[in-house]
This record gives C-alpha cells, structure tokens and sequence, in this order.
C-alpha cells in the first residue's frame, strides 16, 4: 500500500476553513488541502492523484486551484494530471515558464477561495520562482504560510539547484536572504508555517522531523532567522556543508516543468505480470535492470542473479533517483506479492517512468522453475563482532554518509558512501574479503547488491548495521570506536 498519512487537520474558529497537511514519508514530503465553502485548492501535490480526488469527493468540495511552490527537483508533482481532472487552474509564482497551461501569479496576487483568501509571496533563493502561500482567514487574519523550500523547520531551502551560467548558489543564497527577511520574517509571530519538507529530504541540509510550528518559534531556534547574521555571514551558513544534490534533480524539474505521462499509463505498463520464463527472456534480451524491491534480510537468502536490491519500505524512491543514473533506464521488477503497483507508483514519484512488468509469483516462482539463484552471505552484529575481536585486520567498509562516518566509526573502516558507490569501486580489491555495514542494514545491502551485479564477490554484509554493532558491550569496552575526525 502507498503511504499517505493525513495529519490531523486544523480548522479555524467559526469553521470556515480546514486545512490538512497530507505527508509522505519516503520522500519527507508535505502536500496541503485546504478547503472553505466547498471550495479547495491543492498545494504541492504528489504524482499519484486518487488520494486527493478521493477527498474531494468525501468532503463534497470542488478543487478549484493546484497551487505549486516551485518547481521540484525531488519528486514529480501531480499538478497536470489534477488539473487536468477537476478543472482546477495550475498556479505558479513569477518567473516560472510552462510548457502547459498554468497561470503564472504576481507577488501579492490574491486567490479567493471560499470565504479564505491566499496571498502570493514571491520569495525567489531557493529558485528564481520559489513562491509561498500566506492563507487569510474570512476576516483577513493571517493564518498560514505555506512555505515551500524557502523556509523548513530547522532550516531554509538549499540555494544550489537552480545555478546557470550567469547565477551562482552565492547568489541565490543572497536572494534568499532577502526573502526571508522582507517577506517571512516580519509576519505575526503566531501563524504556522507549513513547508515542503521535512527530516530526510536532500532539499536542506539541517531540517527538523517536525512537519509545521509557529514562526515565532522558528525565529528562535532556526539558524537561518537569526537576526544577527549579516548577508555574508547568512550565505556562508547556508551555503557551508551542502552535498552535491541527486542526479535526477534536474531531471525531475525538467518533467515539472514541460510534463510527463500520465501516472495511470506508467502504471498500466509497469505493472504487466511476467512468467519467470518471459522475466528471463526481458532481462536478456533487452538492457532492463532487475530492481528488487524486497526487505534486505530476504534478498539476502537468495535473488535473480545481476539484481539490485533497493528495499521499497527505506529510502526507497531518493535512493533509486541517486543509484540509477538514467531516468528512462527500463526496470524489470522482483516484488512481495501485492506491491507490484506500490512499486510502480514509487518509481515514477521520482520520474522513473519506464517499468515494463514484474516477474508474477515473486522470487519464489523464479526459484521455483529451477533457475540459477544468488545469494549474499550475511551475519549478525554479535557475529561480526566475534570476528572483529579477533582480527581487527579484516576489512570493513563504511557506507555512511561521510558526516555519519566522521562522526564516529570503527577504527579501521574505510568510508565508502553509498552515494558514490561508483567512485569508490575502483578502489575495492575484488580478491579481498569485506564486511560491509552501514547504519541500520538497508543501505549496506543495496552497496553489497551493486557490487555484487558487477563481479564482487567477497562482500558480507553486516545485518543492523552501526547502530547494533557499538551495541555490543565487549566491542564498547575497547578502543575499536573512534570518535569524530572532523
């Protein structure tokens, strides 16, 4: 089943406005329905539409506005196919260039709503378009801010995914500055501010796991309003840190921006059921990945050879975008029975949009016909620490983030992000034995599945990963952990 989580919704004080904050957790991502009087409008809608059409059918409302803060780099928005729906208008802020119909609003334009109004904020440093929604009430309180990228929880929007020749992320960064301050920070103290995104997304570097608080608050504790900084110091902050962001960002804002399939084709395609025998013949015959989708523990007992292991219930849909290089890459899938669609849907949230079946039965049916089967040796923490306490010549790798890694390790771990996972392969002796570990089990299986695909052999994998490994009070005792090397 896809997850949506409909977060309790609010409603003002006469009842004339409700507000509903819809998250998703995959992708750390918050999408908004906001009705009044029987009219409502969207804000940041995922790919995937029935959740909201549904909704507008229960509460007996017209979605009359798809409201977009920006366009994504993320995950594919489902703005064309909602509009395309209900007859809503698609609304982005200035600056934005469509290739679809979409009215492109003015700073300070208001939409009517029911009895609310919604105030457009041009709040360009995220993107040159980046836009929030200030929500007035029936009597013209300020209610709401939906705030987009410009301004998370713990943190405002990365200043480095719209840079062009003639923009720097210095720029932005000074654009967004401005932003905040002549157009956020000086709202009333008491509205909720409703973001994009929270903790997870590669949209900010510092965010909260809260999804909405109070500005107030936020002009507390959010680094980025300190009031003290200077510019300079502002972009330095915020540009200090930042990763290089997923290669299928710019791909995504590209399918936001001129369109995409509709998400009910990519299903239809993607969810074609396979006999073992035509799954095998797809494979070879074609230059489709195999993607199993299954829990690592499973996929660690036995997979179809060459597949890659990206569980759908981690990361699963950022991961993919970070690992799959081409977005129009066909993918074969390996699923638990019934999720073939969750899957499919998953995909093309981040524009992979090119599943073309699922082998029907699962591995199961694969191994069941006889066909050559792979496994991955895999040990407990307490395992691993046996082995360690013994020699602690054998060689690990760390596939944490670097900053995970920096901040406290196994001694003699190597440190080889998953992120980069092709970077460091050549640095890998395909005749040596590793134990490999990240920090919970899922992201050291998708390493191991990847070398493995690609002739590695000799990779164990280190069930539960750092977490269960310090656990241990034999391997606590030690000097085996070092602390941070930053």
């Amino acid at each position: 089943m896809v997850e949506f989580h409909f977060l309790q919704p609010i409603f003002n004080e006469m009842n004339t406005m409700k507000i509903e904050q819809i998250y998703t957790g995959c992708l750390a991502q918050g999408a908004y329905f906001i009705q009044s009087e029987g009219e409502a409008v969207v804000i940041d809608p995922l790919r995937e539409i029935d959740p909201y059409l549904q909704k507008a059918i229960k509460e007996g409302v017209q979605i009359k506005y798809v409201l977009e803060t920006h366009f994504h780099a993320d995950f594919v928005s489902g703005h064309i196919d909602l509009a395309k729906a209900t007859g809503a208008t698609i609304v982005f802020g200035p600056n934005a260039s469509t290739n679809f119909d979409a009215h492109i609003a003015t700073d300070g334009e208001i939409i009517n709503v029911g009895k609310i109004k919604i105030k457009v904020l041009h709040t360009p440093g995220h993107t040159m378009e980046s836009t929030c929604y200030l929500l007035l009430d029936e009597n013209g309180k300020e209610h709401a801010l939906f705030s987009g990228d410009t301004l998370f929880i713990g943190d405002v929007g990365r200043p480095d995914l719209a840079v062009k020749s003639n923009l720097t992320k210095e720029d932005l960064a000074g654009y967004l500055f401005d932003s905040l301050r002549s157009k956020i920070m000086n709202l009333p103290k008491d509205i909720l501010i409703y973001p994009a995104h929270g903790a997870g997304s590669a949209c900010g570097k510092n965010m909260s796991k809260e999804t909405f608080d109070v500005l107030g608050h936020q002009l507390e504790v959010n680094y980025a309003l300190n009031t003290q900084l200077s510019k300079d110091d502002f972009i330095k902050e915020v540009t200090d840190g930042l990763l290089p962001p997923p290669s299928y960002f710019p791909l995504n804002v590209q399918m936001n921006k001129e369109g995409y399939e509709n998400i009910e084709s990519v299903i239809q395609k993607g969810t074609k059921a396979l006999t073992p025998k035509e799954f095998e013949f797809l494979a070879n015959e074609t230059s489709a990945l195999i993607l199993d989708v299954r829990h690592q523990d499973f996929f660690s007992q036995g997979f179809i050879p060459n597949s890659i292991n990206i569980g759908i219930d981690g990361g699963f849909a950022p991961w993919v975008g970070t690992l799959i290089p081409d977005i129009k890459q066909q993918i074969l899938l390996v699923t638990d029975k019934g999720r073939e669609e969750e899957a499919v849907i998953r995909l093309a949230r981040v524009g992979y949009d090119h599943a073309i079946g699922y082998i029907d039965g699962g591995f199961d049916a694969w191994k069941n016909e006889g066909n050559e089967v792979d496994t991955i040796p895999s040990i407990t923490p307490e395992e691993f620490s046996s082995i360690y306490k013994k020699d602690q010549t054998v060689n690990i790798l760390d596939v944490r983030k670097v900053g995970e890694y920096q901040s406290e390790h196994i001694c003699s771990a190597e440190n080889f992000p998953l992120d980069y996972v092709n970077d460091g392969m050549a640095h890998i002796d395909k005749n040596k034995t590793y134990y490999v570990h990240c920090a919970g089990g899922y992201r050291s299986m998708i390493y191991a599945s990847i070398l493995k695909s690609r002739g590695y052999d000799n990779l164990i994998n280190i069930q539960k990963g750092y977490k269960a490994i310090v656990a241990d009070e034999a391997i606590k005792r030690t000097d085996y952990v070092c602390p941070t090397t930053l």
